[in-house]
């Protein structure tokens, strides 16, 4: 077939397309089981050597994909994993699905983008889709990725190589809504580049939503978590404010909760975790500082949500006066890491920060978290506690950070000596009660 565009197409349709994935975490893995399982032959590409081994050994190293999945899927030749970039060559769909962090001066750090289009440079070829899925500014498809990849080994864009940006969608923990049933947003540099990257991923996607281009796509994720981003900012702030007032903010949100339109319940908390809602709306507002534009919504939910840990820690002081104690010397135990309930997430936790103030101030700081055996956070090592109830009874204040749901909160109440609570997790046994304060 002399059309390159129809004949990408016809493999994508029967499947006999040789699919990769750069990048096997919590996004990439997913999405290379979803291809697998939909009958493609995924290739997962990782530089650690550890989640290859893990992989090849049939063995998942994330929460939200089942090893007896992995363990199937390997068997049956339709997953496999490797560090060797070089398979590219024999490959027709790429997806990238790398890390994109913040580096501590505030500014985007592609360069775990760069080095995978770079190795993906190397062995590009006709008659290939690539899809960029990690989270970045709008133009970064266009910008970065194309420049490097367009004219090496003759491809051109639209033509006999195809390129879009797809955002991620991933929610760890959750089972309602998965990869494989979350609406897909698709965007590319052409239309032609839409058509092919719409028509790969709807072979193994239940719903694919092409838009006009790759800046389209990329804006749509950013909006998705600055949404999020500034509405978790206000509701923090509300929790200051009513804290000040001497209103119970969590009686306000349920009842203002009770409105069937124009309101959406979102609660107060210790402060944002997870890769994309801390990060991905700081990636907007760095590009627009660039156009000479402050957005300044970001920047003021950015502030409110940043300083969430240490007005958590003002709160444990606080409490701990009221008990006669100094925080200094005080035994604190930290109750979850994980920077929501039930998963094993550690990403941006507020917890770490938590636990860094506490130190700094001159508490005994422990933690439990039957997700996270263990961290370090700023060169601290810290183990789980093994007792949890032996934990709770020794300390002078217990902090629920995270409300993971196998938690019982009503032994937890019974056995503490004085809880923050920063997420509402005892509910009304903690409202009014001598021993808890809450946020």
């Amino acid at each position: 077939m002399d059309n390159p565009k129809e004949a990408l197409l016809e493999k994508l349709q029967d499947k006999s397309a040789r699919v990769a994935v750069l990048g096997l975490g919590y996004v990439g893995l997913p999405l290379a089981v979803v291809f697998a399982e939909a009958g493609f032959h995924v290739i997962g590409i990782d530089p650690d050597e550890r989640k290859v081994a893990t992989i090849g050994r049939g063995e998942s190293h994330i929460q939200d994909v089942s090893s007896l999945s992995v363990k199937n899927l390997v068997h049956n030749q339709k997953l496999e994993a490797t560090t060797d970039f070089s398979v590219l060559s024999n490959v027709e769909a790429v997806s990238i699905c790398v890390p994109t962090p913040l580096r501590k001066t505030g500014d985007p750090d592609l360069s775990f983008i760069l080095d995978a289009t770079d190795q993906l440079a190397r062995y590009i070829h006709p008659g290939m889709v690539v899809v960029l899925e990690s989270t970045t500014y709008p133009g970064t498809t266009r910008e970065i990725l194309l420049p490097r990849l367009e004219q090496q080994n003759g491809v051109r864009v639209g033509e006999n190589f195809f390129l879009a940006f797809s955002p991620e969608r991933v929610d760890p923990g959750r089972t309602d809504w998965t990869t494989y049933n979350t609406p897909k947003v698709v965007g590319g540099i052409t239309s032609a580049c839409t058509e092919v990257a719409s028509h790969w991923y709807r072979q193994a996607l239940q719903t694919v939503v092409s838009v006009s281009s790759a800046e389209v796509a990329e804006m749509a994720k950013l909006l998705e978590n600055t949404f999020r981003m500034i509405n978790i900012g206000m509701v923090n702030e509300m929790a200051i404010m009513c804290d000040r007032l001497g209103i119970d903010v969590w009686e306000v949100i349920d009842a203002a909760a009770t409105k069937p339109f124009g309101f959406m319940k979102f609660t107060p908390g210790p402060g944002l975790g997870g890769h994309c809602i801390p990060i991905d709306p700081l990636y907007l507002s760095w590009k627009l500082r660039a156009l000479k534009y402050t957005a300044r919504f970001i920047e003021l939910a950015s502030e409110i949500n940043t300083n969430m840990p240490r007005y958590v820690v003002g709160k444990v002081q606080d409490a701990l006066n009221e008990h006669g104690k100094p925080l200094k010397d005080s035994r604190v135990l930290v109750l979850g890491a994980a920077y929501k309930a039930d998963i094993d997430d550690l990403r941006e936790s507020p917890a770490l920060d938590v636990i860094g103030l506490l130190y700094q101030k001159g508490a005994q700081v422990s933690y439990h978290d039957p997700y996270i055996p263990s961290l370090n956070h700023d060169g601290m090592d810290y183990h789980s506690e093994p007792d949890l109830m032996a934990a709770i009874r020794q300390a002078d204040c217990v902090v629920i950070i995270t409300n993971h749901s196998s938690y019982n909160y009503v032994a937890i109440l019974e056995n503490a000596k004085l809880i923050v609570d920063t997420r509402n997790a005892l509910g009304k046994l903690g409202k009014d009660h001598p021993k808890v304060v809450r946020l």
